[in-house]
């Protein structure tokens, strides 16, 4: 109670620092529809959400998303014929888009021995649409090692059926990522439904607080400051829009997310003076993350530090200048949240490997109990050195890097 009071008033001394409010990236939204009645269901969180959204508007904030997350896939297409299935989350994904929500089909299935229905559904889900989902390869029981086979076989099938192997933007191998994160596509739940979570954007506040502190300690402070100071009001808001609708609050994901030039690389670059991956980029994944798991909200997701690839237009332009690699991005993870997110790979790598890569953010996750996630991009008919570019806007283009070990 002490810790946050000493933030929430260090945040209302911050007169000068982090004045930019962060964009609410997300507001999501988890439900539980089944083959019958699921046009209804959608149509009701839609509406939830645009009060949501008008809530949050109404309170100085820009809302980028909102979004849809069912019960897991597996559940509500048993026993179905695939065809059948493939139609219903195509009818489920079309409605959502067209109320303006981006919808995921949670986590694929939560039992690993489970057969490979669902996963069959969502490789032609993924290749096609717009339509977001997970697959679960480490909990607090251990490691899933056939999930994570699965989930090779899937980025593998998606790269190879989906125009550019765009639709692996959509998919990822989730390790020990709790219920209820707002960002995608590792958001899932199991629950009754009416429940909602927010995410923020917030690669701008660390970046003005990084540009003006230099001493870790003192940028630890500043940042957690700085953060609470847009998270409270943003906390704020999430418990009005509770108790005007009756759903559910599950918290908000305190995790500064980057977009485009909102860069998350840039703030790091501004406390350490270096490229990004040069030495001090540890430290300052190390500050971020502990100055976000500091901030007196209720916390949902990760909680620490996202470092996606494509979605950053200077990691992007990092990646291309090969000042950090996989190994790098593994190594951070160890003191932050993000595990390897948005990935480019070369077409060529074969599913062994993508299990192997995968296997090894599982392993890292389950070992220090924290949550990660694997989103790769294999890019067909692309080998290493090669430009390569996805369709998806959200994603900058990059050159590929060699794998080791190929």
């Amino acid at each position: 109670m002490r810790k946050a009071l000493v933030l929430a008033l260090a945040a209302a001394s911050l007169a000068a620092a982090a004045d930019t409010r962060p964009k609410v990236r997300a507001i999501t939204a988890f439900i539980r529809i089944d083959a019958n009645n699921y046009r209804a269901q959608v149509a009701e969180a839609a509406k939830f959400l645009n009060a949501a959204r008008a809530e949050y508007q109404a309170s100085g904030f820009e809302v980028q998303t909102i979004r849809i997350v069912s019960q897991p896939l597996a559940d509500y297409i048993r026993g179905m014929k695939h065809e059948d299935a493939v139609s219903l989350v195509r009818s489920y994904g079309e409605l959502a888009a067209k109320l303006g929500a981006r919808p995921n089909l949670g986590a694929l299935m939560l039992d690993p021995d489970e057969d490979r229905f669902a996963t069959d559904v969502a490789i032609d889900v993924f290749s096609s649409t717009d339509v977001n989902g997970s697959l679960i390869v480490a909990t607090n029981a251990g490691i899933r090692w056939k999930p994570v086979r699965e989930a090779a076989r899937v980025i593998a099938a998606v790269a190879r059926k989906s125009p550019r192997g765009n639709g692996n933007f959509n998919f990822a191998a989730a390790a020990m990522v709790p219920a209820y994160t707002p960002f995608y596509p590792a958001a899932w739940h199991d629950g009754p439904g009416r429940a909602f979570s927010v995410g923020l954007e917030g690669a701008g506040i660390v970046r003005e607080v990084f540009a003006a502190v230099r001493d870790p300690g003192l940028a630890e402070d500043r940042l957690a400051a700085a953060l609470t100071k847009h998270l409270l009001p943003a906390e704020a808001a999430a418990v009005r829009i509770a108790a005007q609708t009756g759903w559910s609050y599950e918290g908000i994901d305190p995790t500064p997310a980057p977009m485009g030039d909102n860069s998350i690389a840039a703030a790091i670059e501004a406390f350490t003076g270096a490229p990004f991956g040069a030495g001090g980029t540890m430290t300052a994944a190390g500050i971020i993350t502990r100055a976000v798991k500091s901030t007196p909200v209720k916390q949902a997701g990760y909680a620490g530090l996202m470092v996606p690839v494509l979605e950053d237009n200077l990691l992007a332009k990092r990646w291309a200048e090969r000042t950090y690699n996989i190994d790098s991005l593994l190594a951070y993870s160890a003191v932050c949240a993000g595990g390897l997110d948005t990935v480019p790979l070369p077409g060529d790598i074969a599913e062994e490997h993508i299990a192997r890569i995968v296997g090894d953010v599982a392993s890292l996750s389950w070992k220090w109990r924290k949550p990660l996630a694997a989103r790769l991009l294999p890019a067909p008919g692309k080998k290493a050195g090669d430009h390569a570019e996805f369709l998806d806007t959200r994603m900058a283009a990059t050159v590929l890097q060699p794998l080791t070990g190929k």
